[in-house]
């Protein structure tokens, strides 16, 4: 049995950022369908989805890089199409292929951004210190954007978004791409960030929104098929574990699905010689395992493997995202 679309929360009608029936299509293809949510000041959310659910659609939507074809993307309670530069400032944006001029040094960069976002005067010299303190570039200020490395090259393109203060900070992928060292320093410097500002983060390892963030949407097809407090949808993904069992016999799926406590029951590999590895999701609250040993004995198999683990996030999100076969 599969895990249902669950409804989605109602928040507060003073959010941050709301989303209301927002839709975008290219051509024959709709890329979001109807996504409504809100994100509520203080935040830090985790957006997930697998490639193409609509993730980076959103959020461009979001920044205005793509306008909705249907529905209304709200700012502080007014429509962004409509809001003041000044309100766009309070957004912050790292775009996933992280747009950096190569050929500039990183004080050229800052000094390039702040003109656009139209920080002048004393207060461009207070933002672009702050900025450069806060993402450690003191280091590499003075050197060119293309002789850094990836890591200090998301740390250019971070501090580019918070640059003019923003209120909401939304990142796609800034982790990608990264050593294991560098991610973990970029993970810290999203987690300070979190604490002065909302941010909005989209990212494929499932590890950092657990260690980062407070809340997690998940999105498939253009649809979001979840919305909750990261604690509460590992404990939801936890309501079931996972048996794997390696087995020859005759009819082994068929028979372990139908034990009781049995939601799914999914044959993984079959080797040549009639053994076959088989997953098993049974409900938490009853040990399936003594029933599958003595089924196996019953049954004559020969049993290779019996083992079980909790189930987590990535499960859930597997759960949600991954269609079944038709």
């Amino acid at each position: 049995m599969g895990l249902s679309r669950q409804p989605i929360p109602t928040r507060s009608a003073m959010s941050l950022l709301s989303l209301q029936g927002v839709s975008k299509r290219f051509g024959p293809v709709t890329a979001v369908d109807r996504v409504s949510f809100t994100v509520d000041r203080g935040e830090v959310i985790g957006f997930l989805g697998p490639n193409g659910a609509g993730k980076s659609t959103t959020m461009r939507m979001i920044n205005q890089y793509l306008e909705p074809d249907e529905g209304e993307v709200q700012f502080d309670g007014q429509p962004i199409s409509t809001v003041s530069m000044e309100a766009k400032r309070r957004i912050g944006y790292l775009p996933e292929n992280n747009p950096l001029y190569l050929d500039m040094l990183v004080s050229e960069y800052l000094g390039f951004i702040a003109d656009l976002r139209q920080i002048f005067g004393a207060e461009r010299s207070r933002a672009i210190d702050r900025t450069v303190t806060t993402t450690a570039l003191e280091s590499v200020y003075y050197r060119p954007i293309g002789e850094l490395s990836k890591g200090y090259r998301q740390r250019v393109g971070l501090a580019q978004a918070i640059l003019s203060q923003p209120d909401l900070l939304i990142l796609d992928e800034p982790t990608e791409g990264l050593d294991p060292n560098q991610r973990l320093e970029i993970r810290h410097l999203i987690e300070s960030l979190g604490r002065d500002r909302t941010v909005m983060l989209s990212t494929h390892v499932l590890s950092e929104v657990q260690d980062t963030c407070t809340r997690l949407l998940i999105i498939n097809e253009g649809v979001i098929v979840a919305d909750g407090a990261v604690d509460d949808l590992v404990a939801r993904a936890s309501g079931s574990v996972e048996v794997r069992v390696e087995a020859s016999g005759a009819g082994v799926a068929a028979e372990l699905e139908a034990l009781e406590g049995v939601q799914r029951v999914t044959e993984t590999h079959e080797h040549g010689d009639g053994r076959v590895v088989v997953t098993v999701v049974a409900d938490q609250a009853h040990d399936i395992r003594p029933d599958i040993f003595g089924l196996a004995k019953a049954k004559g198999w020969t049993l290779y493997e019996l083992h079980q683990r909790t189930r987590s996030l990535e499960h859930l999100f597997r759960e949600l995202t991954v269609s079944e076969p038709s």
